[in-house]
């Protein structure tokens, strides 16, 4: 095997993303074959398809994980195909890549678009087949629908990276208060004076394993809350784990949170609560304190919710619907 393909085969497991372009460009392909064209804009279809192809399967730059390069290169050029292949069809077969087109145009343009609108329009005036004379229209209207599910694509990465940016930072608040209770115990520590004497986390003294262990608390209660708000959380068709993200974002948050709860305790700042009087309630506490930054993440998980619902996955033209339009 060649070195190219093998690595090639390597990178093509990675992401799905890549299994889904990669599929559509070989049905590009074989619909570009079966018109045995070879004018210019075949021509054009075939630069698209190979840069297209190139993007999908090509090792890329650990950066294109972040900005979505390799993503937004496949996408771009497909539909960029998608529209010179457009050009390319014979009248006696345009007519039904009409609704395949209309199909695009509502997925991703609003109902008030003016392409959408028109095309909706002259569709069912002609009972949902796509004449010639409105090639030009069927392509403007593609591509404005192209745009906006790029839109959609660059929208929903921003949001995970913002989501991730706030996960790193979390986490790194988490690892150092650990290191600042292992190195400075004897002056950050969570320790409570009830009657009986001085209790933390571990005993009867401070030890510098007792943020660490509140840390490891407050984490586990926010990854059970977030394994069960998952449920609510649903998938897209795009290259960008953001339910993954959010799960991410939950385990610092609740590391974070506990610490911070005991520390407004010892301090005096929760009504009702000066001082614990054993371990147990203070691991306890970290638990409850770990849980609790569900109502900070719950921000987080509304918006992705709504950042999802106005992403769609991306559609294949030359898949024939022969319907008419309602």
């Amino acid at each position: 095997m060649r070195e190219g393909s093998s690595v090639e085969s390597i990178d093509r497991k990675t992401t799905s993303w890549r299994e889904r372009a990669l599929a559509t460009i070989d049905g590009l392909e074989t619909e570009l074959d079966r018109l045995n064209n070879d004018s210019a804009y075949a021509r054009g279809v075939r630069r698209h398809l190979g840069a297209a192809r190139g993007a999908a399967t090509r090792l890329r730059n650990p950066m294109s994980v972040w900005t979505g390069s390799a993503v937004d290169r496949a996408w771009a050029n497909i539909h960029q195909a998608e529209v010179e292949l457009l050009r390319l069809v014979p009248p006696s077969e345009l007519e039904w890549w009409g609704i395949n087109v209309l199909a695009r145009a509502r997925q991703h343009l609003g109902r008030n678009d003016p392409r959408r609108t028109k095309f909706e329009s002259q569709l069912r005036r002609s009972d949902g087949k796509l004449a010639a004379c409105d090639r030009g229209l069927a392509i403007q209207t593609m591509q404005a629908a192209n745009i906006a599910a790029q839109l959609e694509r660059v929208n929903l990465r921003s949001f995970r990276n913002i989501v991730l940016v706030t996960a790193i930072i979390l986490a790194s608040i988490a690892v150092l208060f650990m290191f600042l209770g292992i190195l400075e115990s004897d002056k950050l520590r969570l320790c409570y004076h009830p009657k009986e004497g001085l209790v933390c986390p571990l005993g009867g003294r401070p030890s510098v394993w007792d943020i660490p262990l509140v840390e490891l608390i407050g984490l586990s209660g926010a990854a059970l809350v977030g394994a069960a708000t998952l449920r609510h959380i649903h998938g897209a068709a795009t290259p960008y784990t953001l339910p993954i993200a959010l799960a991410l974002l939950k385990l610092p948050a609740g590391a974070v949170s506990a610490v911070l709860g005991l520390l407004l305790i010892q301090g005096g700042f929760i009504p009702g609560l000066t001082d614990l009087d054993t371990g147990g309630q203070i691991l306890a506490w970290a638990a409850v304190f770990g849980i609790a930054q569900q109502v900070v993440t719950r921000v987080a998980d509304e918006q992705a919710r709504r950042v999802l619902e106005n992403v769609r996955g991306p559609s294949y033209l030359g898949e024939r619907t022969l319907r008419t339009v309602d």
